[in-house]
């Protein structure tokens, strides 16, 4: 799933990078092609859209897949809203994070592999948040990796933004790829 700046040409470049690795992928557009250049560009339409219509959206695009057993992706806000999915989806085989995570009940619950890919340090991610993040999704049982890239800004994977870093990209899709090969 996408990020606050929408489907960009990034998103279905991962997506083929993980076809080429084997996997079936689906890439949904949460925000009816709209696309953005700047965070206060995509909080707007974020905001505009809404939580709970983004939440819905995306249910609706993974609940005709998820009988087979989905590993959920996503980038920022679309990891977020793929870590919601994940937990709420008895048949999810995995979560994959890339440069996001999201809140979670106290009572959540879940065996699945979760991997999170983040810059170190990140200003939407900070290190007392992902801590917190990293206790609570162990205490409701997944196994978690978390992987930092120090000195890489937030959307680090995404060749067309200013926080692209090519070396923290790269680790991080070969780390992600054995991750998935494993599921």
């Amino acid at each position: 799933m996408h990020s606050m700046y929408g489907l960009r040409p990034a998103v279905h470049q991962a997506a083929d990078r993980l076809r080429a690795a084997g996997h079936e992928v689906h890439v949904p557009d949460l925000y009816d092609g709209r696309v953005v250049d700047t965070p206060e560009e995509g909080i707007e339409i974020k905001e505009e859209i809404g939580r709970d219509e983004l939440l819905k959206r995306a249910v609706t695009a993974a609940a005709p897949l998820s009988q087979e057993g989905l590993v959920y992706a996503g980038f920022s806000l679309g990891a977020a809203l793929a870590q919601n999915l994940a937990l709420a989806d008895e048949k999810a085989r995995g979560l994959l994070l890339m440069h996001g995570t999201s809140d979670m009940a106290d009572d959540a619950s879940t065996d699945i592999p979760v991997q999170l890919h983040v810059a170190d340090p990140d200003t939407y991610e900070p290190v007392d948040w992902l801590n917190a993040w990293y206790l609570r999704m162990r205490r409701a049982g997944a196994d978690v990796e978390v992987f930092r890239y120090p000195g890489a800004g937030h959307l680090f994977t995404d060749s067309d933004l200013p926080d692209y870093d090519a070396d923290a990209a790269e680790q991080a899709w070969a780390v992600a790829l054995d991750f998935l090969s494993d599921l």
